[in-house]
């Protein structure tokens, strides 16, 4: 057992296309962001396991012997192990796992002790800590006083995967405390990075957490956090995109809050309810998908004017498709229609609804370019390497 302090982060992420249409087997492409989520583990001997969030004004704290008599048959069988040989052993894709029922998250909060009242952003943060907690030490003698602190630069609820660097920040601390992967460090460094054996294990854990908090996820949010870089993501499946120019893009948080699972609910209940329209829309956004990334192979180091043009109109394209499929916002329009009267081309990131929206910007703009004032957002810039 792991007896130094820890510490782990993880990147937040930008889908370019595929959102939606990626939780129903089509192409995804996603990059890592200089935005992380950063996590502190220190063991202890206090007999409790700590939980602070200072982001969402979160502390909260567990007798590990009342844990340790909890019966855990609750959680789902293939999550009870590291090994996990159902999921894990067998090559399940991520996608074919079915999601933490109803019951076995109404158990969950009986054991957190959340009150009634609690906020939903609280109450899912704690369950997914929890949950992994459980599920990757039940193996151990006893279960470990831990104090666990966890703090972002990524802002919750905007689209841009804080929730899968939060997954991914607890999958990798809590398995190298209970020693199922190596600590990567080495005697003097102080930054490394885990195998790729270790990091799939990580990765399949944190979709764990995001099933925990978004009930049917595509995986491409952990996915990203866990690999970082420029990723094509189809039903669990993980590539990294070939020679990816080095894009500049503006990300606006709208700051108007939503549930991606909602939205992700409400773009199932419209596939079902009009299966001949929305079909061939998700169909439509996997091809959009597909020649972006047509597009960035053939950009290389030397990205021609008409290739930006290209990427211009796969944007627009794809933002007609989002909001026919009823996960656009008024706030992302107008985030358009400003950026338009600019010259640029926005597009909604993530699940929509508000959350963040990204802009490309053209080379002649880079990072010295002025971001457009009609919009009370917030704006930052971020870099597609």
């Amino acid at each position: 057992m792991l007896s130094e302090v820890l510490l782990v982060s993880a990147p937040g992420k930008v889908i370019l296309h595929g959102e939606h249409a990626v939780v129903h087997g089509k192409v995804a492409l996603a990059v890592a962001l200089n935005l992380r989520t950063f996590l502190r583990l220190q063991p202890h001997s206090s007999g409790k396991v700590d939980l602070n969030l200072p982001n969402i004004g979160i502390k909260r704290a567990w007798d590990v012997a009342r844990l340790q008599l909890l019966d855990t048959s609750f959680l789902a069988p293939e999550a009870l192990s590291p090994t996990c040989v159902c999921l894990f052993a067998c090559g399940t894709e991520q996608g074919d796992v079915t999601a933490p029922t109803p019951e076995q998250v109404e158990k969950l909060k009986e054991v957190a002790g959340l009150p009634d009242d609690c906020a939903v952003t609280e109450r899912l943060a704690v369950l997914a800590f929890l949950y992994l907690y459980l599920s990757i030490f039940w193996k151990q003698r006893t279960l470990p006083s831990l104090d666990v602190v966890v703090w972002s630069e990524l802002p919750p609820g905007a689209g841009l995967g804080s929730s899968a660097a939060y997954s991914v920040c607890l999958a990798a601390a809590f398995l190298t405390t209970c020693e199922e992967i190596p600590n990567p460090l080495k005697d003097g460094e102080h930054i490394n990075r885990w195998t790729k054996e270790d990091l799939e294990l990580i990765n399949k854990w944190a979709f764990q957490g995001e099933r925990v908090i978004h009930g049917n996820p595509s995986g491409v949010d952990n996915a990203v956090s866990t690999w970082g870089g420029a990723l094509r993501y189809q039903q669990g499946k993980i590539s990294s995109l070939k020679r990816p120019p080095a894009l500049q893009i503006l990300l606006t948080n709208t700051k108007v809050p939503r549930s991606t699972k909602a939205l992700v609910a409400g773009v199932r209940n419209r596939l079902l309810k009009f299966p001949e329209i929305v079909a061939p829309l998700l169909t439509s956004i996997d091809a959009i998908s597909l020649e972006c990334e047509r597009v960035l192979g053939e950009m290389g180091e030397a990205p021609a004017l008409e290739q930006y043009l290209v990427l211009e109109e796969l944007i627009d394209m794809n933002q007609h498709h989002l909001n026919a499929l009823g996960v656009g916002h008024v706030s992302l329009d107008q985030l358009c229609q400003v950026t338009r009267a600019h010259g640029l081309h926005s597009k909604l990131t993530g699940a929509g609804g508000g959350g963040c929206g990204i802009t490309l910007l053209k080379p002649d703009l880079g990072r010295g370019g002025s971001c457009p004032e009609e919009s009370r957002s917030e704006h930052f810039c971020s870099s597609m390497q």
